[in-house]
């Protein structure tokens, strides 16, 4: 029998619906903040798998942590019986996030969930119906979670009845600026959305599938602001900007935010699934069994997600992310000087955008073909990447936070050397045909 690689065997099992495919790279294990391929190759992870690897794969603290926990597991479940991971996991969050007054924590597997129960006990506990989120949003891929999101990549999906979605202001195409956006929801105040039927504003601090947009100064809390006067709670999402990545421990603080409730995802679990909700007590009690999933709390992933936490202080991460992430960035603002196809290089820390243009003075985006190509080429030079962006122009860079000044220096000449053999012609319309996503 002829032998089925890792890449044929996927497309025969796994469901299109369920998966993400940006380049050939088939994974049989990880070290540090390199992937490790079918075949042996060891790939620089730019990509953090999408967020999640905040400390690369295989870290210390979490193999011990796992370890310890799943040889004595205290259950399997938080629905039951309390165990000691999850509470103290709980007891951590709540003390390493900002808030007022008694709040409880609620835990699940993904940013997905999180959102959604986020968004339904809200609906419960105010008795208002209405939500108000941005175009370009993504908070998850649940019904209600999906139904807030604002993304091109879902309108197979309609949007729940009653959501205001705005625009983001973008300081880089200032289509909408700050002012114009609050005047609108001003005016939707005003008209068609009365102020008294919104139960709360879902808050990205950085939009990331958006295109890693950072808000104008100021937009954010202004925006609170005008919610807070009519009682409209402030959600703020830091599933994929959160934890350290922005530089700071929760990226909110760059905006001056004080939310009600934060989502947490992806990071939280350092690779495992899990997700959390922070917010008020007399929201997060509103009825009991709201919101039960069977595993979620499960010993395993909470013990994991304590050692992120306790990562992310022992070792500084806040301020690394911001270092490593001003080098690497600044690495990839100089390639500008020889691709024109650079047209802005955006983000906080190791959250980071390039946007691709096909004209610097129209700011046109690339075609989606070219960004794939570049992250094509960046795989086959070894480094793995993604892309983001309403137009699917922007390359995305989501690092482990465990990411070294030499690692940023050889991602930024992949970089380089790819965009230079994409507009060379080194890449053909067929060898991304396979990876057109999002």
């Amino acid at each position: 029998m002829s032998h089925v690689g890792l890449r044929q065997r996927d497309a025969r099992a796994i469901a299109e619906i369920g998966r993400l495919r940006f380049s050939p790279l088939s994974l049989v294990g990880g070290r540090g903040n390199r992937l490790i391929e079918e075949g042996g190759r060891a790939v620089l992870d730019l990509s953090g798998s999408a967020g999640p690897a905040l400390l690369g794969y295989g870290h210390p603290a979490i193999v011990e942590a796992v370890e310890k926990s799943i040889r004595n597991m205290a259950g399997a479940s938080l629905l039951l019986y309390p165990n000691e991971p999850a509470v103290s996991l709980a007891e951590k969050l709540l003390a390493v996030t900002p808030g007022e007054g008694e709040r409880r924590v609620w835990f699940g597997h993904s940013g997905s969930d999180a959102n959604d129960c986020a968004l339904r006990v809200l609906a419960a506990a105010t008795g208002r119906p209405r939500f108000i989120s941005f175009i370009g949003s993504y908070h998850g891929n649940l019904s209600g979670s999906m139904g807030i999101s604002g993304h091109t990549a879902m309108t197979h999906t309609l949007p729940r009845p009653g959501v205001l979605l705005l625009p983001y202001p973008d300081p880089y195409r200032p289509r909408f600026s700050a002012e114009a956006v609050l005047s609108m929801l001003d005016y939707q105040f005003e008209t068609t959305c009365p102020p008294h039927q919104v139960a709360a504003v879902f808050i990205e601090p950085m939009m990331s599938d958006g295109g890693l947009i950072v808000p104008p100064p100021g937009f954010l809390k202004a925006l609170q602001e005008r919610c807070r006067r009519h009682g409209i709670k402030i959600v703020v999402d830091e599933v994929k900007v959160g934890l350290a990545r922005s530089g700071l421990m929760h990226c909110f603080e760059h905006e001056g935010l004080t939310p009600d409730m934060v989502v947490f995802g992806k990071a939280l679990g350092g690779g495992l699934p899990l997700s959390a909700v922070v917010g008020p007590k007399e929201i997060m009690d509103h009825a009991a069994a709201f919101a039960l999933l069977t595993t979620a709390g499960n010993p395993v992933a909470t013990a994991a997600g304590g050692a992120v936490l306790k990562a992310i202080e022992d070792e500084r991460l806040p301020g690394r992310s911001a270092r490593i992430g001003t080098l690497f960035a600044e690495g990839l603002r100089a390639l500008a000087g020889r691709h024109e196809i650079i047209g802005e290089v955006r983000g906080r820390g190791l959250a980071v955008g390039v946007d691709l243009v096909v004209n610097r003075d129209t700011r046109e985006p690339v075609p989606a073909t070219t960004t794939a190509k570049i992250i094509y080429r960046c795989y086959e030079l070894g480094a793995a990447l993604t892309y983001v962006g309403l137009k699917a122009n922007v390359l995305e860079f989501m690092p482990p936070l465990t990411l070294t000044a030499d690692d940023a220096a050889e991602g930024v000449a992949i970089v380089d050397q790819a965009i230079a053999d994409v507009m060379a012609g080194k890449v053909s319309d067929a060898d991304v045909a396979s990876f057109m996503m999002w």
